[in-house]
């Protein structure tokens, strides 16, 4: 699977991928949002049965989103979060 964290330029050859982590009470959770090749949004939302801070809940939406991908069969995949801090660290430049 081809990934990259950049707006696309052409979109209808990749699946998106947007994720976002937050911390609720009493838990945390996560939610992801796939755009299929023929536009189709598929809306996901994720519990975490476990206490988190909130970058460990971009990477739970990260890691989830990913699988949910690969189970879809998507091949090409832009990604797209809010936060800098993952983004970085996922593409190395931290």
């Amino acid at each position: 699977m081809e990934v990259q964290l950049l707006t696309p330029d052409v979109t209808h050859e990749y699946w998106m991928m947007y994720f976002d982590g937050s911390i609720m009470v009493p838990g945390s959770g996560a939610r992801v949002v796939l755009i299929s090749l023929d536009r189709s949004r598929l809306y996901y939302a994720i519990r975490l049965h476990f206490l988190a801070l909130n970058n460990a809940t971009e990477y739970e939406a990260l890691i989830n989103g990913l699988c949910i991908a690969i189970e879809l069969a998507a091949m090409r995949l832009y990604i797209h979060d809010d936060s800098e801090l993952v983004v970085d660290q996922v593409m190395k430049e931290s």
